[in-house]
């Protein structure tokens, strides 16, 4: 009994020109040898392979395989006709009957026929077998795969195989470099710790904002590549479509300034002007107005002083206060500075003009902190001050033993702290749930009810005096654990989408000493986000949001605090001297020290991954953005410490 088989995409069943008519010849099957002419030599043309036809002939075309569709559309044939029509007539003839016999035969004969073939074979032979199947089995997914599945395949990749995928083809790289796969990645790692790896890249604000202004009207409509979709980093143009660039070159940007970050690699700028110590700063790069990043630095000197980043200059020196400058906050309306003469100043620091001065400590203010509603003050007094904005009245609270060294206002969401609203009416008070933390050079921290007035909390450890505070708002998975084995990218392996950046730098580059001196091992280098991702299938999880408290002492240590336990998580060793200032976002924690360096830590770890070494003085006060630090010292001398760019050392 003849076993049915199902016809696929083989040559068919041959049999010799001489025997066709001109009426069959519209019949033909379609042939991946159809395209060849027969040969010219001389002689009577013998039949050639695009002769051969089929026995029966069905009158509708047949499939052709993905295997014989490749070698169709591809022309793969031709050395192989240009050999058989090189034999002599008699040899021809063979290689076509044998041909044809295979042709005509059913799926187990042609089985039979190749392992007969097989055995027949000599070791020569049969490395030619292997030479070519090792080619011939190879199929290329994406070639026959609908774009929606090799987007869905491709989105299970990490950001290194992506740019590696993107290298096989030219398909391969349209694929690769699609706007849905880079956006998920983005979306996931951008301005916060991916849930699954435990790392993130910086938001980098202030490239957004610049784009946003140099956007014009008269620009002309961009041109958009295929599946690109405005979003995060969108620049709207006026009366105009929306401008976008491909996700990958915003990974890429922010993958580039995370290297430099874990690598500790940076230029420094140095700003001076100051004559004495600096004591106090803040900047901020996301203003509407001015369109330049704003600096303000306090100082020794008796000086506040106003600084653009980008060109390093001094815009403005404010004059007022008779004693040394010891805290400092500013927001788009005010300027609030705090000094050794017992005052607080409030300043419209664009104009210079000092619009109000508080007075109300008996000794000088050392620190400072504002929100929309309330200004608490810490002195030497050993008091906390709270002024309420919207009552214009002020109370004391009492407790601390010695200088009260730093203040820090936090609107809890703790229902157990949030028992009323808010005043209403005539009579406006301090919300229920706003907290205030203070650290004192009584080595103790003390967590505040601001509508009770009263001590709620206090947090002990420290056994010298606490100088600085930092509030800080963590995902809750990725501080339990998740993704705390270090993830490196080697620069061979990303080197192709981190060309961002000016390659020459004007600036001097920094001194810096780095903690990992295997970093650049093959061996450990991973990518920054090889997990598994599911974007195109959901994006991410909602996130558990937590408060932390991070503080800083002359005991030479860092602590991470627990605030509902108020019990420190975590201790940090590495300054040989006592800690004045400490900084935090979601992806590092920075301190300065009285030994003169700062140091950048991974705080999941409680690992230093660099010391920056360049100032004459103790550090004094700090500022973190998402590319740079700022930090002030006893020299006198703001240096900037800008981790952007190409950074060569």
């Amino acid at each position: 009994m003849e076993t049915s088989t199902t016809e696929c995409d083989t040559l068919p069943a041959p049999r010799l020109a001489s025997g066709l008519t001109p009426d069959l010849d519209h019949k033909r099957s379609p042939s991946p040898f159809s395209n060849f002419e027969p040969s010219s030599s001389g002689s009577s043309p013998l039949p050639t392979i695009s002769d051969i036809e089929m026995y029966t002939t069905p009158t509708a075309q047949r499939k052709l395989c993905v295997r014989h569709q490749r070698m169709a559309d591809e022309g793969t044939n031709l050395k192989l006709q240009q050999a058989l029509d090189a034999l002599p007539v008699q040899e021809r003839e063979a290689v076509n009957a044998i041909w044809s016999g295979f042709s005509s035969s059913s799926h187990p004969r042609r089985e039979l026929i190749l392992q007969g073939i097989l055995t027949m074979c000599c070791f020569s032979q049969l490395s030619l077998l292997t030479e070519q199947l090792g080619q011939l089995i190879r199929i290329d997914p994406f070639t026959v795969l609908p774009r929606e599945v090799s987007l869905r395949v491709l989105a299970y990749l990490d950001a290194t195989s992506l740019c590696r995928a993107a290298q096989v083809s030219k398909q391969w790289k349209s694929l690769a470099d699609d706007d849905v796969l880079w956006r998920g990645i983005c979306e996931q790692h951008i301005g916060q710790k991916c849930l699954k790896c435990g790392w993130g890249l910086p938001i980098l604000e202030r490239k957004r904002a610049v784009r946003t202004n140099s956007a014009s009207p008269s620009s002309s409509p961009p041109s958009f590549p295929p599946h690109h979709t405005p979003d995060l980093f969108v620049s709207e143009i006026p009366d105009a479509l929306p401008f976008t660039r491909p996700w990958k070159d915003v990974y890429s940007e922010r993958l580039s300034v995370e290297r430099n970050w874990r690598r500790g690699r940076c230029s420094v700028r140095t700003l001076r002007g100051h004559t004495d110590g600096v004591m106090c700063l803040q900047f901020d790069e996301t203003l509407q107005h001015p369109s330049f990043p704003i600096l303000i630095t306090g100082s020794y000197d008796r000086t506040v002083r106003v600084w653009n980043i980008e060109t390093g200059l001094e815009v403005r020196c404010l004059r007022g206060h008779t004693r040394a400058v010891r805290a400092l906050q500013f927001d788009e309306a005010k300027l609030i500075t705090g000094s050794m003469d017992h005052t607080i100043r409030v300043w419209n620091w664009r104009s210079g003009e000092c619009i109000r001065t508080l007075e109300g400590h008996t000794e000088g203010v050392v620190c400072l902190n504002f929100d929309s509603n309330v200004l608490a003050s810490g002195s030497v007094d050993t008091t906390v001050k709270v002024w309420n904005f919207r009552t214009g009245e002020a109370f004391t609270l009492r407790g601390h033993r010695d200088w009260v060294n730093s203040v820090r206002l936090w609107e809890s969401e703790d229902p157990a702290d949030v028992e009323m609203g808010c005043g209403s009416g005539s009579e406006p008070r301090i919300c229920q749930g706003t907290l205030l933390f203070s650290a004192s050079d009584d080595g103790t921290i003390r967590l505040w009810d601001l509508a009770r007035r009263t001590c709620v909390r206090q947090f002990t450890g420290h056994v010298g005096q606490v100088q600085s505070l930092k509030l800080l708002e963590v995902d809750e998975r990725c501080d339990e654990g998740i993704g705390r084995q270090e993830h490196r990218i080697a620069d061979s392996n990303m080197a192709h989408i981190a060309q961002v950046g000016n390659p020459t730098n004007p600036f001097e580059v920094c001194t810096v000493i780095t903690h990992d001196a295997n970093s650049e091992s093959m061996e450990d280098i991973q990518s920054l986000d090889r997990v598994t991702r599911e974007v195109l299938a959901g994006g991410n999880r909602k996130r558990a949001k937590r408060p932390v408290l991070i503080s800083g002492s002359l005991d030479n240590t860092i602590k991470v605090w627990d605030i509902d336990t108020a019990k420190a998580t975590q201790t940090l060793f590495g300054h040989i001297e006592g800690v004045w200032a400490v900084a935090s976002d979601k992806l590092r924690l920075i301190s300065g020290s009285h030994d003169r360096t700062i140091k950048v830590w991974n705080r999941e770890e409680g690992r230093c991954t660099a010391t920056l070494v360049g100032h004459r003085g103790a550090v004094t006060c700090l500022g973190l953005g998402e590319d740079k630090i700022i930090s002030g010292s006893d020299d006198g001398d703001i240096r900037i410490w800008s981790f952007a760019g190409d950074i060569r050392l």
